[in-house]
This record gives C-alpha cells, structure tokens and sequence, in this order.
C-alpha cells in the first residue's frame, strides 16, 4: 500500500503492465490531439480566412494602386504571397517568437515583461525605449482586433452577392447580426469555442486546399511560383508595381500577431503542428489555386475565392466561410482579452474585471469591458465601410506595425536574455526588419485610403496606457507621502497607550510593506482602536503568467514577534486572479503571531478619488483623460474576492 501511495505520489503509472502504459501514452496523445483541435477553433481563424479577400484585394481595379492582371504579374504576387507566409509566419513567429515565451505566455505584453525583468542587469535606457515601442504595438493590436471581425465576416457573407446579386442589400445587416452574437458568446469561454470551432475549421482547411487543388489542375504551371526568383523579379523588376501591391499582399499574414499572443491559451506544441501540418499546406494550396484561376480568366476576378469553388456548392461554402470568419474574429478577441490583462496586471490600464472561463486551463479568459468596447467599435466600422475592399485599405497598417515591433523586441530580448551571438542577431534582424519595413512603407501609401484608422485607434490606445501609467506612478507618489513609513507606524504602536485592542482579525490590503495603509492609520488616529491581529496585505503582480504555491505567500512581523501585528505579501503572476482570503488560509499558522480568524475577520480598503488639482506633472487634457480612464476599474473587492459583508472602504481624495 505504501508502495502504491508513493507511485501515486509522483504522477507515474500505478498500472505496471504494458497495456497500462499504452493506455496512459494513448490517452496523452488523445489530450495533445484535443489541443490541436482546439487551437485551430481559436487560433488560426484569422489566418485561414486571409484567401477571402488577399488575392481579391491586390488585383482590385478600384485600387489606388492597381496591380494589371498578366501572366507575370500573376505569378509574382502569388509567389509574394507564399514567400510573405513563409517568412513572416512561418519564421518570424513560429520559428523564433514562439520561442520567447514568458512560462508559456506569448504575445507583444510578454516580450515587455522580459525586457522589464532583464533592463537593470544590461541596456536600462534601450530597454525602457524597446518596452514603450511594445506598448505601443500592443496598442496597434487592438486596432487589428477592432478591423478583422468587421472585414473578416464583412468578406464571406458578400459571397451571398456571387451566389444570388439580389441579395447584396442584406450583407450588412446579416453581418452585424452575426458579430452581436459572436460578442454575446465571449462569456461561455475559450475552451467551448474552442471544442465548437475546432471542427469547423479543420473542414474549412480541407475545402479550401481542395478546391486549390482543382484551380491547380487546371493550371497546373502556377506551381512555378514556388520558387523566390518570380517574388524577387516582380518586386525588383516591376518596383513601381509591385511596391504597392504589397499593402494587400500582406493581407496574407493577418492574424499572426493573434497566434503568438493566444500561445498561452494552448501552448507552442499543438500551434507549431496545426501549423506545420495543415493550416500553413492548406493556405497555399488555396492561393495557388485562386493564381491558377485568375490565369484562366483575367477578365473576371472580383471574387476568385468563391468562383474557385463549383457551382453547386458555392452557397455551402459561403456558410462555411461565414462560420471560418467568425472563428477569425475570434482569434483576434482572444488574443485582445490577454493583452488588456496582461497591460493591466504591467500597470499601463486600470485593474479591469477579468473573469477565468476555465478551472483546468489557465490564461483562457474573458474581460466584459473590452469584449464590449470592441463589439461598439466592430459594428461601426461595418455600418461605416460596408464592404471589405473598403476595409482592406485600412488593415494593413496595424499588421505591418506590430509585425516590425514584435521582430525587434523579439531580436533584442535574444540578445539580452538568451545570449544569441551578436553576429547572429545583428544579420537575422537585419533580413526580416527591412521585409517587414517593406510592408510598413507600402501601406502607408494607402494612407489617406483608410490606413489611418488603425494608426488613429492605436495612437488612441497609446496615449491611455501611456498617461494611465505615468498618472499612475504620480498617483502612487503622493500616496506613499501621505501614508508614512509603516515601521515608524508599528513602532509608536508599541508605546501607545490611547489605542484600544479588541478582539478579531483585521486585513489591511496596502500596496507594499514600506507604508503605512490609509484605512488602518485613520482607524488609528480617528477610532483609537486596532484589533488583536492585524494583516497589512500586499498583492505583488510579478512579470511571470503564474506563480507556484509554495511561493505565495511571504511573511514579515515588521520587527515585533509577538505584538499581533504582520505583513503578508501574496504573490501572483500576471495571468492570475488574486484572492485573498485563500492566501490568508495558507499562511502558516507558526508564522503569523498566532492562528488567523479568517471566517470572520474584517477587511478595510483604501479609495483614493482622483480630483483636478494644480499639479504641473500632466497636462490638462492628460489630467482628465487619467481621471475618466480610473472610472472603468473594477471593483477592488470583487478582484481581490473579498467578503463584501465584512469590507470596510475607507476613502481619501489625491488631487493631479
């Protein structure tokens, strides 16, 4: 029996028989298979709608920039197409930015986090710079998240025009009924998305490479463009032509951003094989395909995607595309969810209410104000376009932008944290930066096309987190002035004799263990009365995604062993929603002065209102922007799961 405990104990089979061992392997690889299907229901959306609208978009004669439809033009943005896929997704993220994880968080905010831990060993200035770059290519971020939903269903509910005409007049509004829905469906969770979608697209990829095989049937010389030498004449030998194709080519390659920051919902392994396996054969095989038709038929090329696909199945497949572009949206909303958590716990957006959506997986979350905001800002870029080539002129700008800021930080953090040779960085950023800035140049030519909507949300986006952590830091400031040294509290505590004791448990949540907290010296200096133990309660937000057990929880007496009075920090990862009653239930009874009332104890927070005051440090405009952005935080007792029947809230005004 004892035998058996141990087994158990470790995590190893308790079946010692071949057979058991099998079982356990098989149900592992059913459990990675899961993961994969999963993947694909949330992760790929975006990228796998990209033939939609890629090749539509670039051969589009109401293009300011049109691209002539020939046999070499044909081939040369085919082959664009696939070299763009190749070295953007392929390499930059899958090869080399899924590597910088942040304990298996991906994305801009994760790259942040690990220039923020390394910037005080090597490159403090370049580190700080780097990390305001990222900030801003996560603002960039949610300005791809607002578009892809809009242009992504916007795209395969206009199929209903090339199966039907009479029924243009209805794609609006289908497609804004949809996205409600979609938005309405975030509070179930990624996980049952996940097992929804997974299958949709697994069929999706499969019709799609299929009916790329047919296009290249037909023409079967299009396979020529595989190889770099037609991209590289296209682009050198036609560069007026080819430059500003590629603010639609890159079309092909939205939704990579989506991947690298939805990592942490499924891990790098079931992404990279989805990739590899079928999402990435599958794309270019539909590609090809629509080059192949475009080649037979120049003259009709407004829609290659669904004349790709036969006449008796077109409507299909227009429901198809509709559920593919849904799950497109998705990718992005995901991926939206954890960059506002992760900005928040980072300190550059006010602590929003974010709720965990699954009890078996971390980082799968879903956060009521952003899925909302994005929802108002979806449905009026559809009302407001109406159509998705109207839409493909403003997206590129917030792909490339992020793409570009993602490889630089992706290259430095090589450099500083994992110590890449310097040679080795210096010619890898140096390929991949001048194709991404190739991108970012061509789309700026569409900017007064619509390229300045994203620029515009994500500078908007910018400038909140930017003057939400600068106000924060003042803020903080003048806080810590007005509390005092907390020892220096304890310590008159000691010799104080008007100060009452009465029996019961106290929680003092404060923001570090240097000062004094708000609520606790007002009860003091006005009530005259402290409780037999009091708990000052720090929540310490460290850079990692989450926090092991054994280190929850540090404990200080503040330089009295036995005077009921004590400091706790609870630690927390940034993908992690605190709770603090738990934390007090772990602590060590030996450590605490004695054992904690936590059924009944009391719990006081500090409220700091923000008033317009006559400091210099904000400008005017930034001062009200800081003091309307503080309206959105969520309520500290329901983040912190405290009791609401034994919250005490205590408030103070701090003028900016």
């Amino acid at each position: 029996m004892a035998d058996r405990r141990q087994e158990g104990a470790s995590g190893e089979s308790q079946d010692p028989t071949p057979g058991g061992r099998v079982a356990a392997g098989g149900a592992r690889e059913t459990a990675r298979l899961a993961l994969v299907v999963g993947a694909l229901g949330v992760v790929f959306g975006d990228l796998g709608t990209s033939p939609l609208y890629t090749l539509q978009t670039v051969f589009n004669p109401d293009d300011p920039h049109p691209v002539p439809i020939s046999q070499r033009n044909v081939y040369g943005v085919v082959s664009l197409v696939f070299w763009s896929i190749t070295i953007i997704v392929s390499v930059t993220y899958v090869l080399l930015a899924m590597r910088a994880d942040n304990d298996g968080e991906g994305g801009i905010m994760a790259l942040i986090t690990l220039l923020r831990q390394g910037k005080a060993k090597r490159g403090r200035r370049a580190a700080v710079a780097l990390a305001g770059l990222g900030v801003f290519g996560a603002s960039l971020f949610f300005g791809d998240s607002m578009i892809t939903p809009a242009i992504s269903v916007l795209s395969a509910v206009e199929g209903l025009k090339v199966v039907e005409p009479s029924l243009g007049d209805a794609v609006v509004p289908v497609t804004a009924a949809i996205i409600v829905v979609l938005f309405l469906f975030q509070r179930r969770g990624t996980a049952a998305v996940g097992r929804v979608f997974g299958p949709v697209m697994i069929l999706w990829f499969t019709v799609i490479a299929a009916c790329g095989i047919g296009g290249i049937a037909d023409h079967p010389s299009i396979l020529r463009a595989v190889s770099p030498t037609y991209a590289a004449g296209f682009l050198f030998g036609h560069f007026g032509t080819a430059f500003f194709s590629l603010a639609a080519v890159v079309l092909a390659v939205t939704g990579a951003e989506a991947l690298y920051a939805d990592m942490g919902h499924f891990g790098r392994w079931p992404i990279t094989r989805a990739w590899a396996f079928l999402v990435f054969p599958a794309l270019v095989l539909s590609y090809f395909g629509q080059g192949a038709l475009i080649l037979a038929d120049t003259h009709n090329v407004s829609s290659p995607f669904f004349l790709l696909v036969p006449g008796w199945g077109r409507l299909v497949v227009v429901f198809l595309a509709t559920a593919a572009t849904v799950i497109a949206s998705q990718a992005v909303i995901t991926g939206a969810f954890s960059v506002a958590s992760q900005a928040a716990q980072l300190g550059y957006l006010p602590r929003l209410r974010i709720a965990h959506t699954s009890e078996s997986t971390f980082g799968q979350i879903y956060v009521p104000f952003i899925n909302w905001l994005l929802m108002v800002s979806v449905l009026t870029l559809i009302f407001a376009f109406r159509s998705s080539t109207s839409l493909a002129f403003a997206y590129g700008t917030a792909v490339t932008g992020t793409i570009s800021i993602t490889t630089l930080l992706f290259f430095y953090v090589a450099r500083t944290r994992f110590g890449t040779p310097l040679w080795l960085v210096v010619c890898g950023a140096t390929a991949l930066l001048a194709f991404d800035l190739l991108f970012v140049a061509a789309n700026l030519t569409k900017l007064v096309h619509g390229a300045w909507l994203p620029l515009l949300i994500g500078l908007t986006a910018f400038t909140v987190m930017s003057t939400w952590h600068r106000g924060r830091a003042m803020v903080t400031a003048e806080r810590s002035r007005r509390e005092g040294s907390l020892r220096e509290f304890v310590d008159g505590l000691q010799h104080d004799r008007t100060v009452l004791q009465v029996p019961g448990t106290a929680v003092f949540l404060n923001r570090d263990k240097h000062t004094t907290p708000l609520a606790m010296r007002a009860n003091v200096e006005h009530n005259h009365v402290r409780h037999r133990h009091v708990v000052i309660l720090s929540i310490e937000t460290t850079p990692v995604p989450r926090v092991p057990p054994a280190e929850r929880v540090l404990i200080d007496d503040l330089g009295y062993a036995d005077d009921g009075i004590i400091h706790v920090t609870a630690r927390y990862g940034y993908m992690e929603t605190p709770d603090v009653p738990g934390a007090l239930a772990a602590c060590d009874p030996t450590l605490t002065e004695g054992p904690l009332a936590i059924e009944g104890a009391s719990y006081f927070l500090s409220k700091i209102e923000l008033r317009r005051g006559k400091a210099t440090t904000l400008r005017p405009w930034r001062k009200r922007l800081f003091i309307a952005t503080s309206y959105i935080t969520a309520d500290a007792a329901g983040h912190f799961g405290l009791p609401r029947d034994r919250t005490v809230i205590l408030g103070s005004d701090i003028e900016v």
